[in-house]
């Protein structure tokens, strides 16, 4: 029955992907486009045709215009429509156009959407591994350190397969810059959290983690966020400041407390079979595209949550609250039995991957400390 469940919903949520691609216009242009959606969603046959074809690759994002990953999928369009001369499209999908973030990736599986984002809040329930990058204190406080350790293969290798197993294919590993809690109150010591209902995405790590300092961890959709806050369905919530500004959380929240805890980390990814199909000469045009994203994405989530943090201040009379490193290791010595759950939970790959993470950020600190 459960199965039946499932597979209605997601022959929903295709339905409803067909009306969107098809719905905003009755002229030429629309049907056009609706037409070459289609022919770029045909067999792995189709997939492998010549490169002087034109196909259009749809982008489905968990975030709205003007976040972090909208103006990833934009800069990625260009890349890739210019190296192609225009055979490849890219056609981009906001959240609320498509379904929730698990959904996306359930399309992505299914061969219904070419890409995506998949950020590991809800990723880790199928793929316990990349429950590490919601982990807290993992990363280090300098992003150069965690550019060289996030865009290496060394890193990209250890979850490849296990992407592989899920039917995905890992392109990228993208922050999006530092998770910031906002609440009815400053969250300054783990006694502070106790029993406040801090909505989290549906990581079982993620709700640890917060369990850990003693808050009430409560699951919600991004979606309806704003009306938690607004009605005290929950007391706060956890985000980087561009999504806290541009979903206007901060007009329903008393203080803002930046703790340096977190990034908030998602992943790119791609349907394996539609992947292992594209012809050579675009599959490197891909790969390309995201190779070259990886300086722009670190100085652009940097720039966005700075204006938005600027932004936030200038429009509202929020607290805002930063802690010492004092207060910060608090919360470190905290949270660290949370890193044993989530090696029972990910087992001997997770024990690997977070200990190739952490000692790859010593490492590339000593590194930067040195000069080097």
């Amino acid at each position: 029955m459960r199965t039946l469940i499932r597979w209605l919903g997601s022959l929903t949520i295709l339905m409803s992907f067909i009306l969107v691609g098809c719905s905003d216009s009755g002229d030429d242009s629309a049907n056009k486009e609706a037409n070459t959606q289609q022919e770029s969603s045909s067999s792995s046959s189709d997939s492998a045709a010549k490169s002087s074809d034109t196909v259009t690759w749809r982008f489905a994002l968990e975030e709205i215009e003007g976040s972090v990953q909208d103006a990833y999928a934009k800069e990625f369009k260009k890349e890739v429509e210019k190296a192609s001369d225009g055979s490849i499209k890219i056609d981009i999908y906001p959240y609320g156009s498509l379904g929730t973030s698990s959904q996306l990736t359930e399309l992505v599986q299914q061969g219904a959407v070419e890409l995506a984002f998949a950020s590991p809040g809800h990723l880790a329930s199928v793929i316990p591994e990349v429950g590490v990058f919601t982990l807290h204190f993992v990363l280090s406080d300098d992003n150069d350190v965690n550019k060289e350790v996030l865009s290496s293969d060394k890193v990209h290798d250890l979850f490849a397969d296990r992407y592989n197993s899920q039917g995905l294919e890992l392109l990228s590993i993208v922050p999006e810059g530092w998770m910031t809690w906002t609440g009815t109150k400053a969250l300054k010591t783990p006694a502070d959290f106790e029993d406040f209902k801090m909505r989290t995405m549906t990581s079982p790590i993620l709700t640890e983690s917060y369990k850990a300092y003693g808050a009430n961890p409560t699951p919600m959709p991004y979606s309806e966020v704003y009306s938690g806050l607004q009605l005290k369905q929950i007391d706060g919530q956890v985000n980087p400041i561009f999504a806290i500004e541009e979903m206007s959380f901060y007009e329903v929240q008393d203080v803002m407390t930046i703790a340096h805890h977190a990034q908030f980390i998602s992943t790119v990814i791609a349907g394996k079979d539609w992947y292992d199909g594209l012809p050579d000469d675009q599959r490197k045009i891909l790969d390309d595209a995201r190779d070259n994203l990886v300086d722009y994405i670190y100085k652009k989530q940097e720039e966005f949550n700075q204006k938005r943090l600027d932004k936030i201040k200038e429009s509202s009379d929020i607290k805002i609250v930063t802690l010492t490193d004092e207060e910060r290791e608090a919360f470190r010595k905290a949270s660290m039995p949370v890193r044993d759950i989530y090696i029972k939970e990910a087992g001997d790959r997770g024990k690997k991957i977070l200990d190739t993470i952490t000692s790859m950020v010593k490492e590339k600190e000593g590194q930067m400390e040195q000069g080097e």
